[in-house]
């Protein structure tokens, strides 16, 4: 599972943790976020997001 770092505020948004706080489930890929996610510490949108390696 994959790891994305939001460029603005560097929060990360892990698959393999989801982000329950938010209702979305462990193990939900960053591409399958709707679109209209954003950020829950900055509210920067998905785009801004870069996946870490």
């Amino acid at each position: 599972m994959a790891r994305y770092r939001c460029t603005v505020c560097d929060w990360v948004y892990d698959e393999s943790l989801g982000d329950p706080k938010f209702g979305i489930t462990a193990g939900t890929k960053f591409s399958s976020l709707p679109g209209d996610w954003v950020c829950p510490v900055c509210g920067a949108t998905k785009d801004l997001f870069v996946e870490e390696k």
